[in-house]
């Protein structure tokens, strides 16, 4: 466990005035990293967010891809990440070279990659998707146009049961953390705790056990909802349940218990939590702020052809409501 410098809240924002920075945290970071921060959420309201900041830094306090994205919806500004080496199981299940094979064996298919993927894939893709737009996504391409769906297989199976969609192809890539949130242990944890709201991330593994359980009448409908940590946090907001089972990586809980103090928020999956997201820490930060290190950056012509991927998908919908 790091040993925390004394004053080092005072000294992050007496640093970040100094910089002119603005602190930006996911919610998947450290509760002491979104604590300090200036805004906390998923990684596209951050990124546009960030777009719209006055300050002319962003540090973010996500992984590399959380920061790139950042970096094409805000040009113009230093973008900052305290620790370049905090990667994504999931963006690293496909790179360009890979798309561009797959893409070969489709030709004139449409692209549709989630926005967890690095600004390399996002440029060789036509469309991007956040969990809480990506069945809009897909919707709104013509029925009779091919699709590849990169890289979550959980999320494209949900997207796909959802479209009734059979001419989609799913990249069989997923998210370690999630994939281990399996139906085994969201059977066990509703049968011991039945009262339970229970909220279900889509990249989950159990995400179709979720469906399955309700289907068999082990828990009703209403009392499952499958949201993306935007809609968790609105849904926390609203539960009236005193007791609430959560199917995503464990730094959620943090948010999810400031938005409803009432409620309390357990994990379906107790050793669900990223290596990677809890890379950065106050140290890390403190430093990024004292040095501006490590400085994102991306090559110009990818960021144009990313960028536009990302923009595509803001105009068939909102996605403020949640991204990842």
């Amino acid at each position: 466990m790091e040993t925390l410098e004394p004053g080092w809240e005072a000294e992050v924002r007496r640093l970040a005035t100094e910089r002119d920075a603005v602190i930006l945290a996911h919610n998947y970071m450290l509760p002491e990293i979104q604590d300090i921060a200036d805004h906390v959420g998923d990684s596209l309201a951050l990124s546009r967010i960030a777009a719209r900041a006055s300050q002319r830094e962003i540090i973010f306090c996500g992984v590399h891809f959380m920061a790139e994205t950042a970096k094409l919806l805000a040009p113009q500004k230093r973008v900052i990440i305290p620790d370049a080496a905090a990667g994504c199981s999931l963006a690293d299940t496909i790179d360009a070279d890979q798309l561009r094979a797959w893409k070969g064996e489709h030709p004139g298919a449409v692209v549709v990659a989630y926005v967890n993927t690095t600004a390399a894939v996002k440029a060789e893709t036509d469309i991007c998707c956040t969990s809480s737009n990506a069945v809009d996504v897909v919707a709104s391409i013509p029925a009779d146009r091919e699709v590849l769906f990169l890289p979550d297989q959980f999320l494209g199976a949900h997207v796909k049961r959802e479209t009734g969609r059979e001419n989609m192809h799913i990249w069989m890539g997923e998210c370690h953390v999630h994939a281990g949130i399996n139906g085994g242990h969201l059977k066990e944890t509703i049968e011991a705790d039945p009262d339970a709201d229970v909220f279900v991330h889509p990249e989950c593994g159990c995400a179709t056990s979720a469906l399955y359980l309700v289907g068999a009448g082990v828990v009703p409908r209403e009392r499952v909802k499958i949201l993306s940590t935007g809609g968790m946090l609105d849904a926390a907001r609203e539960t009236k349940a005193k007791r609430v089972l959560v199917a995503t990586e464990i730094g959620m809980l943090h948010q999810l218990t400031l938005a409803n103090p009432a409620a309390e928020f357990a994990p379906v999956n107790p050793r669900a939590s990223c290596k990677y997201m809890k890379m950065i820490t106050p140290a890390k930060l403190l430093n990024a702020l004292r040095f501006g290190e490590v400085e994102v950056e991306i090559e110009p012509e990818m960021a144009s052809r990313a960028r536009s991927a990302v923009e595509r998908m803001i105009e068939i919908g909102n996605p403020s409501i949640g991204g990842e």
